[in-house]
This record gives structure tokens, C-alpha cells and sequence, in this order.
């Protein structure tokens, strides 16, 4: 470590933070790049769909895949999926700026609780109460991500926590690593062990024509067998690294990483008490998460509402804050600043997306599992479902859209295998929730890492272990699910 009386300066503290590693927006552009290939290779072909009730979309009928007349993606279409990813500039219909906008109004709302002082003292506050049980905040707050991964599919909600969660973990003498994992993987071992997500496990129940709380016991198994492994998992590596940071797999990053997260943070015991003010400006941070959760569980909010009620927070509390105009609006655009390259990495992520949609290429791959999977045995069946998901994630990252995708041709097939089909949705649920720990298109991956200060090489050090442990362990339950 260097010397921790010389403060490292802002030039000196993004060199340190930058790797060899090619960015997020390398990562993306080059699966672009990947993607419009295949589709000079891959044949274009397609399903009929049929707009069902129960999904409340258009799902593919199944034995109706055809070859169409092949859309190869070109030079031109390639340097426009960055833009598709946010719009279509064909009709204007919205891809992923709506999700775009909502980081930028988050960063806005950061911004503006930053201005007031309140989180740099309510962190001070928090570690000197803590001090001596800080390992503890780890399995608690995962196992609270993990209810609402479980429970509605907290995928993009989780950006908001990171900014927050990190400089806690970082002060609490821990790497910027494990505040990552802490949201990540948290939140994604309750995707994985979807019970009532209603983006999985009941849209994927709904086109498997089977009701979703078919398999719940086998999930509910996933879920928690799932979240102590994690937790045991990051716990480990939490304490390894407080007792030795020279064994963080960001060990060359430790004193930037405090630096860039703590860079107003002072230790002073008269530093340490919130004022009226601030704990007035605590309570509504707090609170508009909490709405947040409310809205999008019970009220079907998506990012416009999410983000109206982060822009009317942010309002609120610089009004309470006596920031004043200018220092509110500043503020504001600062924080949407901050994030500004992350909501760059959602539109190039829906760009790969948009690329295998124009080329036509997805039923294809889809017909080909089909055609693999008739006939097997259920052991080879159901892992073989398994892999085949894990593969279709990586171009599909998206639950709901995969499920829309795959079950409707897939789960048949379970019937000529003698497989439950419940089980099959397991399959897909566990599938789409383990790749989506490091999936590149997952534009929720790159954007936790890119607020976390964490390259993606050194995200995958740290999760290959893990992402081992939950395959063995996924394949063990779903085997013994099958044979059941």
C-alpha cells in the first residue's frame, strides 16, 4: 500500500483505476461486431406467432419455423445498433433509453443527496456503530437483494444501490469488489431462484401453459441453497481481503478505490453527527426507495415513473437542503454526469440485441435446440435444456424476453422426454440467472461494474469460482428434480 498520508491526486487516481483490459464500450462494440457476423453464417428463418392472452405477447407457434431470405447485417447496421439500442430510427419506438434516462435521473438524485452531506455523514455514523460486526452487513444485505431479485426481478433497480453501497463496504475496510458483489450477486441469486418474479418465472409458466406456482418447492430449493453459497461465498473473500488487501483481486486498485469512493470522507468524531437537516434528507432518500420498490412490485412502474420519482426526490431534497437553484441544478447535472457512462453501456448493450432481431437469427438457433433435444432420456434432456439456455442468455439476456422466446417451443419437448415442464422453467430461471453474473449484454453487469470502478477481467477473477460452485450445485438439483 502507499503511503496513507499522501493523498493521491485526481489524475493520478483514474490511471490507477484504468486496465489493460478493453472497456465496456470496447466489450460491446466488438459483440456487435461478433453478432452481425453470424448473421452471414447462421441461416435467417423464423416462427408464426400468435398473440397470447396469458403471456399478454406474441409467442412462437410451435413446428412452424421456416426459412425466410437472410438479412445479413452490414457495415451501416453496425455503426446504427448503438443508436438502435436506444430507439429504433426507422419508427421511433423506444428500446433502452427509457432505461437510459431513468440512470441519468438516478445520477441527478445522487448528485443532489451528495450536495447535502448527509450520506458522508451517515456513513461515519453508521461505521462507528458497526465497528467490529461490519462482516454481518454482507449476508443481510444480500439476502434483502435476493428478495427482490426473488420476488419482481430486480435487475435495473439495482443501479441505484451501487453509489450508495459501495463507499459503506470501502469504509468498512472491505474492497470496491465486494460492495459489487454484494448487489450483483445478490440480487442475481434471487433471479436465479425466481419464485413470483412475474419477468421469469410467471411469464415463462404462462408459455409453458402451466401455472407458475408449479416447481415452486425445487425453485424455493435453488433460492436458498443458492444464497448461502453466495453469501459464504463473498463472506470469505470479505475477510480474506479486510485481514490482507493485498489478496483484493483489485489489490492494485485499493488506495485509488478509497481515494475516488471516500474522497470527502473524514474520520473527525465532530463530523459524525447528522444534523437535522441531513437526517430530515436521510428519511426521504430512504423512503423514495422504498417507493420505488412499492411502485414497481404492486403498481407496474417502469423507468418513466421510477425516474419522475427520483427528478421530484432530488427536488425535494435540495429544497429541505437549502442548496438553492443553482447549487440544486448543478448538483443534479453533475451526478447525471457521474453516470453518464452508463447509461452509454445499456443503449451499446441493446444494440447486440437489436442486431440478432434485424438478422433474424434467433429462431434459428431456437429451431436447432429443438431439433436437438427431441428424444433424449430426462437426465440428458433436462441438462441439456439447461446448457442450451445458458447459451441462448448470453445473446438474450433479457427473462422475460427469453422466456417469451424459448418456452413455447422448448417446454413441449419435456412431454416426449417425460420431464415436467415446471421443471424446464426451472432450467430456463436458473439458466438466465447464473449467465447474467457476468453476461457482457446484461447491460445491468457492465453498469454496476462501471459505477464500481471495477474492470470486467477483474469481476471475472473474482466470480469464476463461484459461478462453478452454483453450476454444480444447479445441475445436482435439477438431475434430482428429474428423476423424481
Amino acid at each position: 500500500m502507499t503511503d496513507p498520508t499522501k493523498q493521491p491526486q485526481p489524475q493520478e487516481i483514474e490511471k490507477t483505476l484504468s486496465s489493460r483490459f478493453p472497456t465496456a464500450y470496447t466489450i460491446l462494440f466488438l459483440l456487435i461486431i461478433f453478432v452481425a457476423a453470424l448473421t452471414w453464417i447462421i441461416p435467417a428463418g423464423k416462427y408464426d406467432r400468435v398473440m397470447s392472452e396469458e403471456v399478454g405477447r406474441e409467442i412462437a407457434v410451435p413446428g412452424t419455423y421456416q426459412v425466410v431470405e437472410a438479412k445479413p447485417q452490414g457495415f451501416v447496421d453496425v455503426m446504427l445498433a448503438p443508436t438502435a439500442g436506444f430507439y429504433n430510427p426507422d419508427s421511433y419506438v423506444a428500446n433502452a433509453i427509457d432505461v437510459a434516462l431513468f440512470v441519468l435521473f438516478l445520477g441527478g438524485f445522487l448528485g443532489v443527496m451528495n450536495a447535502t452531506g448527509a450520506i458522508d455523514t451517515g456513513i461515519r455514523s453508521a461505521m462507528r456503530r458497526l465497528e467490529g460486526r461490519e462482516l454481518w452487513m454482507i449476508p443481510i444485505l444480500m439476502t434483502l437483494f435476493a428478495f427482490g431479485g426473488t420476488t419482481y426481478g430486480m435487475a435495473e433497480e439495482t443501479l441505484a444501490f451501487y453509489a450508495i453501497l459501495i463507499p459503506v463496504i470501502i469504509s468498512a475496510g472491505y474492497d470496491a469488489v465486494t460492495g459489487v458483489a454484494i448487489v450483483m450477486v445478490g440480487a442475481g441469486i434471487g433471479v436465479l431462484g425466481s419464485t413470483i418474479n412475474p419477468f421469469a418465472t410467471v411469464i415463462a409458466a404462462n408459455a409453458a401453459s402451466i401455472p407458475f406456482t408449479d416447481g415452486m418447492g425445487l425453485r424455493l430449493v435453488l433460492l436458498i441453497g443458492g444464497l448461502i453459497i453466495c453469501a459464504v461465498y463473498v463472506m470469505r473473500y470479505a475477510k480474506r481481503v479486510k485481514e490482507d488487501p493485498s489478496r483484493s483481486v483489485v489489490a492494485k486498485q485499493w488506495d485509488a478505490h478509497r481515494a475516488y469512493f471516500l474522497q470527502k470522507h473524514d474520520a473527525s468524531e465532530e463530523k459524525s453527527v447528522l444534523t437535522g437537516m441531513q437526517s430530515i434528507a436521510l428519511v426521504i432518500f430512504a423512503l423514495t426507495f422504498a417507493v420505488m420498490i412499492w411502485g414497481v412490485s404492486s403498481q407496474d412502474w417502469w423507468m418513466a415513473q421510477m425516474g419522475g420519482l427520483f427528478m421530484g426526490s432530488a427536488i425535494l431534497i435540495g429544497f429541505i437542503g437549502r442548496l438553492g437553484e443553482k447549487k440544486l441544478t448543478e448538483s443534479f447535472v453533475d451526478g447525471a454526469r457521474d453516470l453518464l457512462g452508463v447509461a452509454l453501456v445499456v443503449g451499446l448493450a441493446r444494440g447486440i440485441v437489436v442486431i440478432m432481431e434485424q438478422g433474424m437469427i434467433a429462431d434459428t438457433i431456437l429451431n436447432s435446440a429443438e431439433t436437438t433435444l427431441g428424444g433424449l432420456p430426462e437426465l440428458a434432456f433436462i441438462n441439456l435444456m439447461f446448457w442450451i439456455e445458458v447459451g441462448m442468455s448470453f445473446f438474450v439476456p433479457s427473462s422475460s424476453g427469453l422466456a417469451v422466446l424459448s418456452m413455447p417451443i422448448l417446454a413441449p419437448l419435456a412431454d416426449f422426454a417425460h420431464v415436467d415442464r415446471a421443471l424446464v422453467v426451472t432450467a430456463f430461471q436458473s439458466a438466465n440467472g447464473l449467465v447474467n453474473l457476468i453476461n457482457p449484454t446484461f447491460a445491468v453487469v457492465l453498469g454496476g461494474l462501471a459505477i464500481g470502478r471495477v474492470s470486467y477481467d477483474r469481476w471475472l477473477v473474482f466470480v469464476w469460482p463461484l459461478l462453478l460452485i452454483l453450476t454444480v450445485f444447479i445441475t445436482a438439483v435439477l438431475s434430482i428434480g428429474a428423476l423424481l
